[in-house]
């Protein structure tokens, strides 16, 4: 135990500057998401007097989303944290043994923290249309479907975000595009998939909207499918190859100097 105590405080120590990175990329993320959504949901933007359609407010949704991700996972700080912002993803490279499991927790506490500060800081600078009915914090919710629907979407979605990341960045060809193939993934989900769950893919990005609306209905599927999802897809792909772990090309992690992720 003692050992255990001293490696999480190494890890602490050396990787200290990582974590605050992955806090701050997954709250610019929230902080980000929850301004888009105040643009494009609230009755008195002047977006929704131009446009009605549900889909074209969708669409626009997904780029802003997309371009957002692209835009965290190349920066410096990006590349540097391993761009995770995304407590699934981050426990799927634990199981492959890019991130030890000192750094998966910090990973996670940051990310979660990150996460309720972002919608902190959109919540303080936009107080009404933010916390508005039409917005609620950009939270995640089951579409009419119900929560099973919902579930089994999360767990499609979050499978094939991984696998894509896995995949892409195992090919030399496609490793450079990796970021941009899973930009287009999240733009793609959040126009035809929101509906039956709302798109979350990530426990912390469902987790803080959740917790500044006090709205708890369903939370669990967005901690548990995602995190499923992605974990099935690791397992998938290192049954392909024989048990053979993946070199994922695009950016460092604290633990390795070879890459571990694309995105959150």
């Amino acid at each position: 135990m003692e050992r255990g105590l001293a490696g999480a405080m190494d890890s602490l120590r050396l990787h200290w500057p990582e974590y605050l990175m992955e806090a701050a990329e997954v709250a610019l993320y929230l902080f980000l998401t929850c301004i888009f959504a105040s643009l494009l949901l609230h009755p008195a933007s002047p977006v929704r007097h131009f446009i009605d359609s549900t889909t074209e407010l969708r669409a626009l949704m997904g780029l802003a989303v997309g371009a957002t991700v692209v835009a965290i996972v190349v920066s410096p700080w990006g590349k540097q944290s391993g761009g995770h912002f995304n407590p699934a993803l981050t426990l799927a490279f634990y199981r492959l043994g890019k991130v030890g499991s000192a750094d998966a927790l910090f990973y996670v506490v940051a990310q979660f923290s990150g996460a309720v500060g972002g919608v902190c800081v959109a919540k303080y600078l936009l107080p009404d249309p933010v916390g508005r009915d039409a917005v609620r914090y950009a939270v995640t919710v089951p579409g009419v479907g119900g929560s099973l629907p919902a579930f089994i979407a999360e767990l499609t979605i979050s499978f094939v975000l991984m696998s894509t990341i896995l995949v892409a960045s195992n090919r030399e060809t496609l490793t450079r595009y990796t970021p941009y193939l899973v930009a287009l993934l999240y733009a793609t989900f959040i126009i035809l998939e929101a509906p039956l769950s709302g798109m979350s893919m990530n426990p912390a990005r469902s987790f803080a909207p959740a917790l500044h609306a006090k709205y708890w209905h369903a939370l669990w599927l967005y901690f548990t499918a995602p995190t499923l999802g992605m974990l099935v897809a690791v397992e998938v792909f290192l049954r392909s190859r024989g048990g053979v772990p993946p070199f994922v090309q695009n950016c460092t992690t604290p633990t390795t100097n070879d890459a571990s992720s694309a995105t959150g």
